[in-house]
């Protein structure tokens, strides 16, 4: 007996968990990422290069960058509905999904969150529409997961008579849009602790060198920053940010939108494997008709409809004032470590076909190695969490 397919989700029926507007948002995004993103995604990442400042371009007329924050041309959206969007992006490509990611939640954030008004007006609103790149300067060649271990120093000029200029050394490691950003936001350790500051691209001192060979987010460009005693004025720092709350404040609202991007990973390799099994013979019946292949069906759909509950309420909660770190890390540690399952798994169901570009399996998988590791460790967020609930912090 056979009968009309399901889509994963479908089973948990979660769209009736979503408003109309973020629907709306959704839909539109979705539709993008067929039209525009999927024709083109295979050959970007078998090149290993992605146009952003096209895309960026193309993101910011449908109001994407920044789209959860209010004013400077940022179209106001609630969480939902950008977490929504970096699903239907990351289902595309995760890739495609940091470009936004990246701008939005950690170079425009730390400028929204923590920046003077005069940062606000020069940069936010041309990133909002694409027409300017940011990135963020945080993680080191030796310090990734121990931000507060950096090197990276910024001093202020001692010079007699001189304007207190800041001057910034160091390098940054593993920087997504660094050799195509107009602004970087940088971390450095100064005389009382960590600062931040927005610099400028073409500040004399300042460089970017892509990093090339990648086996994961080839669709992206990833870059190492070196500032070579890059000068600022007093006003390039980010007078709101103090200490290591800074940055980290940037990367719990980019660990938002990985919870539900790595989702749209995980449901493009379901949706994908579940067409392919409906196909493909062997042994003389369908390999959808096989009990191993469904049992396999069945305990992914399970993971990607709990994970999807678990993003929505996280979601809510973010819209209403009330989401804590620690729950974000519940979200992150659960979502990419049962995306990168899931992806593996439906490989399987795919034999040789699934390592080939003409679908998207092991792709997906490659890039959530990625996602599995940036904006904290599945190890870290472990860490996070234990604390939480024992009150001890056992990170060292």
């Amino acid at each position: 007996m056979t009968s009309a397919p399901m889509s994963p989700l479908a089973l948990l029926d979660t769209d009736s968990l979503i408003g109309d507007d973020d629907r709306a948002m959704r839909d539109t995004v979705r539709k993008f990422v067929d039209d525009r993103l999927r024709p083109e995604i295979a050959a970007w990442y078998d090149e290993g290069s992605v146009p952003v400042r096209d895309l960026a371009l193309e993101f910011g007329s449908l109001g994407l960058l920044g789209m959860h924050l209010e004013g400077y041309g940022c179209a106001g959206t609630s969480a939902t509905a950008y977490g929504l969007a970096c699903l239907e992006l990351e289902a595309g490509d995760s890739g495609l999904r940091s470009i936004v990611s990246v701008q939005g939640s950690l170079a425009m954030y730390a400028i929204h969150r923590h920046g003077s008004d005069e940062q606000k007006d020069e940069w936010l609103p041309r990133m909002a529409t694409g027409e300017a790149i940011g990135c963020f300067g945080l993680t080191e060649p030796d310090f990734g997961s121990d931000p507060g271990g950096m090197r990276a120093r910024a001093r202020q000029d001692p010079a007699p008579g001189g304007t207190g200029d800041w001057v910034l050394t160091g390098n940054k490691m593993w920087i997504t849009n660094g050799s195509v950003a107009d602004v970087a936001v940088v971390w450095a350790r100064a005389e009382e602790g960590i600062r931040g500051f927005v610099v400028p691209t073409d500040t004399p001192g300042f460089s970017a060198t892509e990093i090339k060979r990648k086996m994961s987010l080839r669709a992206s460009v990833t870059a190492e920053l070196a500032l070579d005693e890059v000068r600022l004025p007093t006003t390039a720092m980010l007078p709101e940010a103090r200490g290591l709350s800074g940055p980290l404040s940037c990367l719990t609202e980019a660990r938002f939108g990985i919870i539900f991007g790595a989702l749209g990973a995980a449901r493009d390799c379901l949706e994908t494997t579940i067409a392919y099994v409906r196909e493909r013979e062997i042994f003389g019946k369908r390999l959808a008709a096989y009990q191993l292949t469904q049992a396999k069906l069945a305990d992914m759909s399970v993971e990607l409809g709990k994970g999807m509950l678990l993003a929505l309420h996280l979601g809510r909660l973010k819209d209403e004032g009330r989401l804590e770190a620690a729950a974000i890390s519940v979200g992150k540690l659960n979502n990419t470590r049962e995306a990168i399952a899931i992806a593996r798994e439906c490989r399987t169901l795919l034999g040789a076909a699934g390592i080939t570009l003409e679908y998207p399996l092991m792709r997906h998988a490659n890039n959530l190695e990625s996602v599995l590791t940036y904006e904290g460790t599945a190890e870290v967020h472990q860490l996070v969490i234990g604390q939480a609930l024992t009150g001890e912090a056992a990170f060292r």
